[in-house]
């Protein structure tokens, strides 16, 4: 796309965000103007193909010195890899500080900006001065923004500072809102589910969909199967789950098991145990079936560790399981957040009103990750009760001799 090929043709409201970037783009150069441009949609509505598909466009333009940024190393560090050297300067990661080379004629695209790190919102009475100083340099700058996967509170920026940042400063503001879903088998009535499963209170309907592969695993057996299945099949198959064991496992192989379940089966006790993704960038030379940290959605091994929300959001799989920690279990018709279950240091410390914003964030994000199929499975038996009464089972299919 990078290269002006269509590898995915955009539709609907997907062109008129690109043109609508263009646009602004046009403006700011005749008039010498600046310009803010937010596309905000869900997961899977094609925010990362249209900035992908304004990059290249940007490269055809005389002095547009794009670049396309995202507070995500995962995401920069698989766009990097699949551009190779051409990259360089045009692709990085924006964490804490403005990256060299914006200036006056720049137009900035920042990917997944509800990763932007802004500071604690509650302690905000400005707009974040890493951000605004890049959206104050560049000549226009384009965000893609969902707030639902805003998943920590140091992180994510509103439409509405956004849009009141702009009019303070004078900068030409548009915004397009995505509607189409293109992941989860282009399922909306998926994605309704997950909204209406996961809001505070409430009770969500019984899942009726027909294009979309969901249902619910008894037990770590059930979805493991599942994952190894496809993953024979040659399709792309992950684990994720909320950050409820310790992460301690050292920066080199061998890589700890420390992802434990134990549940009861008719023939007793059983523990099942997996190893977090692995936390460095690179794959360690003698341990080629361990993929590196931004590579664990994509590469050879990734289905044998479980991901966390921080490797699995921006990225997608086709067939995927998400396990549902303590840290959000069900009560009385509503989800109850216990953050002393996290071992997430950046939020297990919040109050339990807080901290539920951001567990019903990062499982909404997980569950948003597989195209073709998700299964769930909660730790907790109550809410595993709750959720049996809204899921199918899981449909185990019979193990093959291999050849």
């Amino acid at each position: 796309m990078i290269e002006g090929h269509d590898a995915f043709r955009l539709i609907g409201d997907q062109d008129v965000a690109r043109q609508t970037a263009l646009h602004t783009v046009t403006s700011a150069r005749q008039q010498r103007s600046k310009g803010i441009v937010v596309v905000t949609g869900g997961p899977g509505t094609g925010k990362t193909v249209i900035a992908c598909r304004l990059l290249g466009d940007l490269c055809q333009l005389p002095d547009a010195n794009p670049r396309l940024l995202s507070p995500s190393g995962t995401l920069t560090r698989q766009l990097k890899r699949t551009v190779g050297e051409d990259s360089r300067g045009l692709i990085a990661t924006f964490a804490g500080r403005v990256p060299s080379g914006i200036s006056s004629d720049s137009v900035v695209l920042i990917d997944e900006a509800h990763r932007a790190r802004t500071g604690f919102a509650g302690q905000r009475d400005r707009f974040p001065i890493i951000l605004g100083n890049l959206i104050d340099r560049a000549a226009v700058t384009v965000l893609f923004l969902d707030e639902r996967q805003i998943i920590r509170p140091d992180e994510g920026i509103s439409l509405i500072e956004l849009k009141a940042h702009a009019a303070m400063n004078g900068y030409a503001f548009e915004h397009i809102d995505l509607t189409a879903q293109f992941r989860c088998n282009g399922s909306q009535a998926y994605h309704q589910w997950i909204d209406q499963l996961l809001e505070p209170a409430g009770t969500a309907p019984v899942w009726s969909g027909t294009d979309y592969d969901l249902a619910l695993a008894a037990d770590p057996d059930e979805f493991t199967h599942w994952v190894e299945t496809h993953i024979n099949d040659g399709l792309t198959a992950r684990i994720t789950a909320g950050f409820c064991w310790p992460w301690e496992t050292p920066s080199t192989p061998p890589i700890l098991p420390e992802v434990a379940i134990h549940w009861d089966s008719p023939s007793g006790r059983q523990i099942w145990q997996r190893p977090w993704n692995y936390r460095e960038d690179d794959t360690p030379f003698d341990t080629p079936d361990l993929p590196g940290r931004p590579f664990w959605a994509t590469d050879t091994g990734g289905h044998q560790q479980v991901g966390c929300v921080y490797t699995a959001q921006g990225m997608e799989y086709s067939h995927n399981t998400v396990i549902l920690g303590n840290d959000l279990i069900r009560r009385d018709n509503r989800w109850i957040a216990q953050p002393t279950k996290s071992h997430d240091g950046k939020l297990n410390k919040l109050p339990a009103d807080q901290y539920l914003r951001y567990a019903l964030n990062t499982y909404r994000v997980l569950a948003t990750r597989g195209t073709k199929g998700t299964r769930l499975y909660s730790t907790d038996p109550a809410t595993q009760t709750y959720l049996q009464r809204l899921l199918p089972p899981h449909k185990r299919q019979p193990r093959t001799l291999s050849s």
